[in-house]
């Protein structure tokens, strides 16, 4: 609690200082000040672990063995997502493009939020501030969409993802027992898992939001069904894309470079630094740059913005150039997460040689228990993918609704996880 406070106290006292101060030096000291505050505070909690340990290793390779204790630091939950939207505050009043609030109970209350503090999305000021500034009332339409919404979401979280968890975990744990297949199968799982756990935790966020009449940013668009890399991005933890693009990757420079090369550069350090954010290991590391290097292709051809609508759109199934474009999209996804989900860069490297190994030839006999909820989530979500979320059902019958809801609240009392599985953002 005390960190958000200093977080959020020390943007909200530079933020106005800012909109005061005309001078330039001042104007960048007071924006060095936030910058290092808030990423001195995330870097020491959540990477000096990390990069003491990898001093360690490259000095050990020298013949050298220093005596350097680490320290065993708990990462704050949210600390990730709160700084960085304290960060976007201060940095758009850097630019001029917003003005700073007067009201500290309403800048508190933007990033303490407690739908969405600990696990997004990224909400910036000039989208979610100017509602804690304004009389709302209860609105019933947005009440019940956002309790779809929350019902959708406890789905995909409690009867999809956590139920995959399992059989991921024992996958990976032991992959050097199991088939080149089975490693194909936890990887699917893994995919569909993250997915419902994250976009299950950001639709009971923006559903509980709606409750209170605030309107949180979408965060995921249905990512499985692109049809290229970048549309991918576009789609997946959209908050925090958009969140690099706009304060990392255009800042570099981005596509206005006097360079083909540092163009690339920028891509390529954005997605790695992407990568970063999200754990202190070098798995995390290789899955950004790993991105990135899908996407150059795309970026060099001059195709990384092409698809900015709906696959399929008013058909009920895609065609062979789409469907062959979903399914590479999805492989080269999928092989990404290999480095997401292995605990090192050795269990990753293990986990692919043993994937791609003669085991191809033996015929997989277990973990096929999680495949109807794969089935269920890709289904359910191809055919209302052209909505907000999938329990946006206003235009079929009432009784189809209420058996819809009643179907979703059944499987989630009867077939969710008992166990304890946290939400995998928490430890972002």
């Amino acid at each position: 609690m005390s960190l958000i406070i200093i977080s959020s106290g020390v943007d909200y006292f530079i933020g106005l200082f800012l909109h005061r101060t005309q001078d330039g030096g001042r104007r960048k000291l007071l924006l060095i000040i936030s910058l290092a505050t808030n990423l001195g505070i995330l870097g020491f909690f959540k990477y000096y672990g990390f990069f003491v340990e990898s001093f360690v290793s490259v000095i050990e390779v020298f013949g050298f063995r220093p005596n350097i204790r680490t320290l065993h630091v708990i990462l704050p939950v949210g600390i990730s997502f709160y700084t960085f939207q304290t960060l976007s505050y201060t940095v758009d009043i850097y630019r001029r493009k917003i003005e700073p609030t007067h009201d500290a109970l309403a800048f508190f209350a933007y990033v303490g939020f407690f739908p969405q503090l600990v696990a997004g999305p990224i909400e910036r000021a000039s989208h979610l501030l100017p509602q804690f500034l304004k009389n709302r009332k209860f609105g019933i339409e947005q009440a019940k969409d956002g309790l779809r919404q929350i019902l959708w979401g406890l789905f995909k979280k409690v009867v999809i993802a956590d139920n995959l968890a399992e059989h991921v975990e024992i996958i990976y744990k032991n992959y050097n027992l199991y088939p080149g297949p089975v490693l194909l199968l936890g990887t699917l799982y893994f995919a569909v898992q993250i997915y419902c756990d994250f976009s299950g935790y950001s639709d009971i966020a923006i559903g509980t939001a709606r409750l209170f009449g605030f309107n949180l940013v979408r965060n995921f668009a249905y990512p499985y069904f692109s049809r290229d890399i970048g549309e991918f991005w576009r789609r997946w933890h959209i908050s925090l894309s958009t969140w690099f693009r706009d304060y990392v990757y255009i800042p570099l420079g981005g596509s206005r470079t006097d360079s083909k090369v540092r163009h690339l550069m920028n891509i390529i350090f954005t997605f790695t630094l992407c990568g970063f954010w999200h754990g202190a290991n070098w798995t995390f590391i290789a899955w950004g740059f790993l991105n990135a290097l899908y996407y150059l292709p795309f970026v060099l051809a001059g195709k990384h913005k092409r698809y900015t609508d709906t696959v399929a759109l008013g058909r009920l199934w895609p065609n062979y150039r789409e469907v062959l474009q979903i399914l590479s999209t999805f492989a080269m996804t999928l092989f990404a997460w290999i480095f997401f989900r292995a605990n090192s860069m050795q269990h990753a490297f293990g986990f692919i040689g043993q994937l791609f190994s003669s085991s191809w030839l033996e015929i997989p006999t277990v973990e096929k228990e999680g495949l109807p909820y794969v089935l269920i989530i890709l289904v359910v979500e191809w055919f209302q993918r052209d909505k907000q979320h999938a329990l946006q059902i206003d235009k079929i019958p009432v009784w189809m609704r209420w058996v819809t809801y009643y179907a979703v609240l059944t499987s989630i009392l009867f077939l969710a996880n008992t166990g304890h599985v946290p939400f995998i953002y928490f430890q972002f």
